[in-house]
């Protein structure tokens, strides 16, 4: 079975819901003003019997030009389109703005109605045809039937419903393996039942007892139960439309223009990047920088539009790459089509899709933007995928924040960025995590630069910390993130590690024959000194006018010669092991070292004595037992 949305379009008044009652025996006008007034001003709902015993939901629209965001809020889940042109009045504005509406939301088949042919002679009709016939050229209807119609004398109604059958019959099946999204179209409560939310399902399946999260809001809730056709049922799938009934939510909760969705399938940004385009009948210029009404599923927010390429204004039929910044929320993924309405007057201006519903900020005339999008517009998956990866810059991003960024399965994007490690395009860090090659690179540009001034500023040091290394390369990123791919860099010889230290490849620590003076003069102040060494301060003072001592001191600290204890107070790594093996042999004898004890056996102050055993307290090598310390591992 197909599931289907057939949509109305056309004028005000030239019979959609008449046309409607006649193929289906339901009268889609429910409110009380559109059974007064005579026009539809809000979504109607129906659904036609097809041969196979299955159901095609049918959306009926307002036609009127003061309503056509209630038209937009139900057009985004049409699948066929139902181009309904009175006989007596031919093509009229609404006529072009639903038809330009449908075109730029993507629909490719459909067939036009021509309503009302008792009320004019057969010549008439033909002209008329001839007249719609033209309207169509370069269309997706250019060559759809165009169906003279009556609803009131039931004329030509039955070929009307077969040429559907067929139309129905051609559509290719939807991909229900996808997470559901459901763009919310109405919301009501029911007494005994609570809050229920209709929508056409665009996306996947939806099962009764399901967990589904409300976009942009971001709250959760339980699937009570599901209807299609007002009929229970335990799944609802993609191309139905669906009534759900949410346990605990509140009708404010869910307001028209909300999407439902699976949780975690969709990710609200401030700003989309997209394909713009024109309508070629426009009647406006769109301009840098102005505000426009975004009409995206069946909600509708206001956005600024910021041409890319150093444009300053599109023209009508233009088409260019733009950045739509919003003021609130939206919820969209990569392919959506979208509508753009002018900010005053309201008229429809043109539309476009998605490209990438979770950019960064672009400057207008960045060229690097404009190749962006062009490859995410006109590349194959793997391009996409690169293009996107690339747009992270020095961030890493996993396979799923990168299907959700793309819309695509997980497990398509997982593959593409195997095959594309493999041609080294990308980096792989871990099964889930990746890097696109130019952003490590421009990552080890970073580390070259930040270990070449570091070597310049220290060169008696063995290198950065991976800490401040980390920081300058990938600055926000998670540490474990960080540390693989400056690992991955050491593995391919881009950079050295010694120890705890990162230097660039073949960089060595030489000392001029000043800085070997002071440094062998240190040395054996501190040999000679024993287990009373020489404090930093007396040191500083002793060699304030040796420019070269703070580099020799930092070096030894560095090289791990000298070890500090305290702030004030440093060993001989040494004399520190000797220290260890005396308070061992005293620990032997004596079960537990006093600190008296383990002064007298240094032969030094108290002071250096309880440096040395609370820097071996804080490194877990001794512990307190009552006055004395014993030995912790």
């Amino acid at each position: 079975m197909r599931n289907v949305i057939i949509g109305t379009a056309g004028h005000v008044d030239h019979g959609k819901t008449a046309l409607v009652r006649a193929l289906t025996g339901t009268d889609t006008d429910r409110l009380e003003e559109e059974k007064r007034r005579g026009i539809t001003i809000d979504l109607g709902f129906a659904h036609l019997e097809l041969p196979d015993g299955s159901k095609a939901g049918i959306v009926d629209v307002p036609g009127h030009e003061r309503f056509i965001r209630n038209m937009l809020s139900g057009a985004g889940g049409i699948d066929l389109a139902l181009l309904v042109i009175a006989a007596d009045e031919g093509v009229m504005p609404q006529t072009r703005e639903h038809l330009g509406i449908l075109q730029l939301l993507g629909i490719r088949r459909g067939c036009v109605a021509l309503t009302k042919t008792d009320l004019v002679e057969a010549d008439w009709l033909e002209l008329v045809t001839e007249e719609v016939r033209e309207e169509l050229a370069g269309t997706f209807l250019a060559d759809a039937e165009i169906l003279p119609v009556s609803a009131l004398t039931g004329q030509g109604i039955d070929q009307l419903r077969n040429t559907l059958f067929s139309l129905v019959d051609q559509m290719p099946d939807k991909d229900i393996k996808k997470p559901f999204r459901l763009p919310v179209d109405r919301v009501f409560t029911m007494q005994g039942f609570g809050t229920v939310v209709t929508g056409t399902l665009i996306e996947g399946s939806l099962s009764e007892g399901e967990e589904v999260t409300i976009y942009p809001a971001g709250e959760s809730f339980r699937v009570r139960s599901v209807q299609v056709h007002a009929a229970k049922v335990e799944t609802a799938f993609a191309g139905q439309r669906v009534a759900v009934n949410l346990h605990k939510a509140k009708q404010e909760d869910v307001p028209r223009g909300s999407v439902l969705a699976s949780p975690g399938s969709i990710k609200s940004s401030m700003m989309l990047d997209a394909a713009i385009r024109v309508l070629p009948d426009a009647q406006r210029i769109l301009t840098n920088g102005c505000r426009l009404h975004f009409h995206h599923g069946s909600g509708e927010l206001l956005c600024k539009l910021v041409l890319l390429g150093g444009r300053e204004q599109l023209l009508p039929g233009e088409e260019a790459y733009g950045q739509l910044r919003f003021e609130e929320q939206v919820a969209a993924k990569a392919g959506d089509p979208f509508i753009l309405r002018f900010y005053s007057p309201l008229e429809t201006v043109g539309g476009g899709t998605v490209l990438d519903p979770q950019p960064y900020k672009h400057r207008p005339s960045s060229q690097k933007a404009m190749d962006r999008l062009h490859s995410m517009h006109e590349g194959d998956g793997g391009q996409r995928l690169e293009t996107l990866l690339l747009g992270h810059g020095h961030r890493f991003v996993n396979v799923n924040a990168l299907a959700l960024q793309a819309a695509l399965p997980g497990e398509e994007v997982a593959s593409v960025l195997e095959e594309l490690a493999q041609g080294q395009q990308v980096v792989k860090l871990r099964e889930d995590l990746f890097i696109h090659r130019d952003n490590l690179a421009a990552a080890l540009q970073k580390a070259q630069e930040a270990l070449a001034d570091y070597h310049q500023r220290h060169p008696l040091r063995g290198g950065m910390r991976r800490e401040e290394l980390r920081k300058a390369c990938f600055p926000g990123q998670a540490e474990e993130d960080a540390d693989l791919a400056l690992d991955a860099l050491v593995a391919k010889g881009d950079l050295a590690l010694s120890g705890k230290a990162f230097a660039m490849p073949g960089f060595e620590i030489t000392l001029s024959a000043k800085q070997q003076a002071l440094h062998d003069e240190v040395i054996k102040r501190f040999q000679s000194a024993g287990f009373s060494p020489p404090e930093k301060a007396a040191l500083q003072a002793e060699y304030a006018n040796e420019k070269e001592f703070t580099r020799v001191q930092e070096y030894l600290l560095d090289k791990g010669d000298l070890v500090t204890v305290s702030p004030e107070i440093s060993f001989l790594r040494a004399d520190l092991g000797e220290a260890l093996e005396r308070f061992t042999r005293l620990h032997a004898d004596k079960g537990a070292v006093s600190l008296a004890d383990f002064r007298d056996a240094l032969n030094t102050s108290r002071k250096y004595a309880l440096s040395i055993l609370e820097y071996w307290d804080r490194r877990g090598i001794t512990r307190m037992s009552g006055d004395a310390r014993v030995l912790a591992r």
